[in-house]
């Protein structure tokens, strides 16, 4: 009877210390799986890096790449280095930066734009009233 008491103890215990490991792995899967994935955000920000050189970033907001480009070697260091949660904010901010430059390269060539079409439409009523004046 007694080794059956003592049977019964170390297989409650077995399942006791199972349920216990299951439910630590699933909440390591949990927070794994709620954290997000360095070479993921990394290769966003090196995907925005892309749109705002192509749409002329270096040239009208210089600033906003370097610092762009920056925080994307830093996060891709910090990946390296197994930093992950380093490596995930400098790859969001790079992603940002990168965004803004974009986004100040378009403000700036609508800018130029518009300044353009100003002058083209001063020139042409200049042409028209001189037209007017001759007849």
């Amino acid at each position: 009877m007694r080794q059956a008491a003592m049977r019964q103890v170390f297989s409650s215990s077995k399942v006791v210390k199972g349920a216990a490991l299951c439910a630590m792995m699933a909440l390591s899967a949990a927070a794994y799986a709620g954290s997000p994935i360095p070479a993921e955000k990394i290769a966003v920000a090196k995907s925005a890096l892309q749109r705002a050189e192509q749409s002329g970033a270096p040239e009208f907001a210089p600033v906003e790449m370097a610092a762009a480009r920056d925080k994307l070697a830093r996060a891709e260091k910090a990946a390296a280095d197994h930093n992950k949660q380093s490596a995930t904010k400098l790859a969001e901010q790079a992603d940002a930066d990168a965004q803004l430059a974009e986004a100040t390269a378009q403000r700036q060539k609508s800018h130029k734009a518009a300044m353009e079409f100003d002058a083209s439409m001063q020139a042409l009523r200049q042409e028209s009233l001189r037209g007017s004046h001759t007849n």
